[in-house]
């Protein structure tokens, strides 16, 4: 269990988070995390020009994130948290040399790009849990939060970055090369990883410490399916707004080349509400407080759907991503609560894997409702299904 917060913990400030190993955290963590946002533009670009390109690109991306979905969860309770090290090495020496297949046989039969984009995705599937826990294991136990946002601000800059250097690479150099690029980057992250603890403190609080396959780690991973819940209903709602931008912009008379700037618009403001986030303590539960942004962020995305130009949908979109990203930190300190050290690495992955659901249902929902309906309609959908997802949450944590 969590100890109670000292009374200064709202004093706390970035200052608790910056130390050497950090910094080696960081750049591991750009060069495990860089090819995962590379990976589905990358590979629509890598077949786009092909007969039936697109929906080929469109099948590749899909075997990468059920890799991830299939990889998350049943590579991530397998971690041993004090020697998590050779299991992390692994996974990103496979999913780098996943990456080099696809870069290295641009021409190979879509089944084989398929198995390797499978097999890219999968194994370093757990390794974002793997490196969540080893950050919060190198701070001080009242910088956590503080640590959290420090980790989403990377993620939003390596968010905004990838798109941007995988289309000037694929169309500037070569199809082929972001995805060399990508594995690269990865097998670079496992120095780094070689320089971080082999792994994190995992005593739970009964001393009863970790049973690999046991359930004790299983039973209170299932139990905190809420946490979960709404954390997919949050990444699910941003990405439907995403992936049905460029139809809303067509569909408001504005040009689809906005569709870019406004999406790096929203990561920027992601990580932007990550710094905010950190700078202080907020009151209320965890719990409490993701309800509140998940609501507001709901707002935002209505808001979307409804504003004809394109400052008040930048505006929205930004305002949504900084919402955003405070309630993905409010879920993953929400997990940590819940769950003994022994399962955390675990439980992330599981959140992980969540997100990918929560994206992949998106993308599918956006499709059919796209062919019945207006993309502001189908914005509005799903901003009612995130609701109704968030109060099941919500009824499951109280």
């Amino acid at each position: 269990m969590l100890s109670v917060p000292p009374p200064n913990v709202e004093r706390m400030t970035y200052r608790d988070v910056v130390s050497r190993q950090v910094l080696v955290w960081a750049c591991t963590s750009v060069g495990a995390r860089m090819p995962v946002a590379m990976a589905p533009l990358a590979l629509v670009f890598l077949v786009r020009e092909r007969p039936g390109g697109y929906a080929l690109g469109a099948v590749l991306a899909a075997a990468y994130v059920l890799g991830e979905i299939v990889g998350a969860p049943v590579l991530g309770m397998r971690l041993r948290a004090e020697h998590a090290r050779p299991q992390l090495v692994v996974g990103l020496v496979v999913g780098a040399a996943g990456f080099a297949g696809l870069g290295a046989w641009p021409g190979a039969h879509p089944a084989v790009q398929a198995v390797l984009g499978f097999v890219a995705g999968a194994a370093p599937a757990a390794v974002t849990g793997g490196l969540r826990s080893l950050l919060t294991d190198l701070v001080p136990q009242r910088a956590v939060a503080q640590a959290m946002s420090t980790e989403s601000m990377l993620n939003s800059g390596i968010w905004a970055v990838a798109p941007a250097a995988v289309t000037g690479l694929a169309l500037g150099v070569a199809p082929y090369v972001p995805l060399l690029l990508a594995a690269a980057l990865m097998a670079s992250s496992v120095g780094g990883l070689c320089l971080l603890p082999s792994g994190w403190k995992a005593e739970d609080a009964a001393g009863e410490g970790e049973r690999p396959g046991g359930t004790s780690r299983t039973r209170p991973l299932l139990g905190i399916w809420p946490v979960y819940v709404t954390g997919a209903a949050c990444v699910a709602l941003m990405g439907l707004s995403e992936l049905v931008l460029p139809a809303l912009l067509e569909q408001r008379g504005i040009e689809v080349r906005w569709t870019g700037p406004l999406l790096t618009g929203l990561a920027v403001a992601a990580g932007f509400g990550a710094f905010l986030y950190g700078l202080r303590s907020w009151p209320g539960l965890p719990r409490t407080r993701s309800v509140v942004l998940i609501c507001a962020m709901t707002a935002c995305v209505i808001c979307v759907a409804l504003i004809p130009d394109t400052a008040g949908i930048a505006a929205a979109l930004a305002v949504g991503g900084i919402l955003q990203s405070a309630a993905l930190i409010n879920r993953n300190l929400a997990l940590r609560e819940a769950l003994p050290p022994s399962a955390l690495a675990a439980g992330y992955s599981v959140m992980y894997a969540a997100g990918g659901v929560g994206y992949a249902a998106t993308g599918s929902l956006a499709g059919a409702l796209l062919d019945t309906t207006t993309p502001s309609r189908a914005i509005l959908a799903g901003a009612t299904l995130t609701l109704a997802l968030t109060g099941v949450g919500w009824w499951g944590e109280v």
